[in-house]
């Protein structure tokens, strides 16, 4: 048989996947693994574990939220000389990634396409000597996620970051921020900022753009200007409303490589878990580094993404705003 070695977050979400945990091991038996089963206990624990197991793996499924994910995939990037497919069973409160590439909230149905889905090679973010899957964001409500009670969480689901959010409303940081990519230089002041391979962010869907390719190489930037009176603030949260790309209050562009640099230290996210302090961050995209397992209609629609992306080359970018 193959071998396959389950992580799973028992604290994450609303405890979806506790009483159907029997059908997961009986589906993933049945498509032909010997599993081995380890429940996380405690912050970093799922890395540690991809660290420290013996023995050839075909494949390694996890299960919790977007922090869990991206613990299994910075394991597995940092200490696995070997890469080896990763299955997906989304089980946190928003589950960003998982929307993104189509994998299924029921959790059955996620344990089927783990199993018996196929490979898709995406990209993966490499944040200094950190990694990413899917986003890193400084500013503005970024500390929500990670700072948000485990227990609130589980009872209010993704309202619990919305009600943590609105007591940071009236103290908005600005940090002046000096950003280098593709030979180009930015230096303006932030109140938030993402580097992004993702639809959906914070469970919201459509804010980055529709023409997300998440094995293209690069990423989607959007970096939000200080607001200098009530006037703009009103016009920046109009265009966030709208899913809106407003030129004279942001910055949005793709890039492969791009370079942060700023007086003081700046608290980061990394796929929702803290990501630590930083006065310098350089991000760069690991293309096609990342095999999760998805269903065979996601592939196909991914890969004819990547086809209108590649009718694209040469066109003009629509992300490359500039304010002058």
């Amino acid at each position: 048989m193959k071998k396959m070695l389950f992580i799973y977050n028992p604290n994450s979400g609303q405890g979806l996947l506790k009483p159907k945990l029997s059908d997961v091991l009986d589906i993933f038996v049945k498509g032909g693994y010997d599993v081995t089963v380890y429940p996380t206990q405690k912050y970093h624990d799922a890395v540690a574990k991809m660290r420290s197991y013996d023995g050839d793996y075909d494949l390694v499924v996890c299960s919790g939220g977007d922090g869990t994910l991206d613990e299994v995939v910075t394991g597995m990037m940092e200490y696995r000389e070997e890469k080896v497919p990763i299955g997906y069973i989304p089980a946190g409160t928003t589950n960003d990634f998982a929307r993104s590439l189509h994998i299924s909230r029921d959790i059955l149905e996620a344990a089927d396409t783990a199993v018996n889905g196929t490979v898709f090679s995406c990209d993966v973010g490499c944040f200094n000597r950190d990694y990413f899957v899917y986003i890193a964001a400084f500013g503005l409500f970024t500390d929500v996620s990670y700072e948000t009670k485990q227990s609130m969480k589980n009872i209010l689901g993704h309202l619990a970051y919305v009600l943590e959010g609105t007591k940071r409303i009236f103290n908005i940081p600005s940090y002046k921020i000096r950003v280098t990519h593709d030979g180009e230089v930015i230096e303006d002041e932030f109140i938030f900022g993402m580097v992004t391979n993702s639809k959906s962010v914070g469970g919201f869907q459509g804010i980055i753009g529709k023409d997300v390719v998440f094995d293209d190489g690069e990423f989607e930037v959007t970096l939000i200007k200080t607001p200098k009176n009530a006037i703009e603030l009103s016009e920046l949260l109009g265009a966030i409303g709208l899913r809106q790309i407003n030129e004279e209050r942001m910055y949005s562009f793709r890039s492969g490589s791009i370079h942060f640099e700023s007086i003081e230290e700046i608290p980061w996210t990394l796929d929702g878990e803290f990501g630590g302090v930083h006065d310098e961050v350089t991000i760069t995209n690991a293309k096609q580094a990342l095999q999760i397992m998805v269903k065979k209609e996601a592939l196909d629609d991914l890969q004819k993404k990547d086809q209108k992306a590649g009718q694209k080359k040469g066109e003009k970018n629509q992300w490359s705003l500039r304010s002058t």
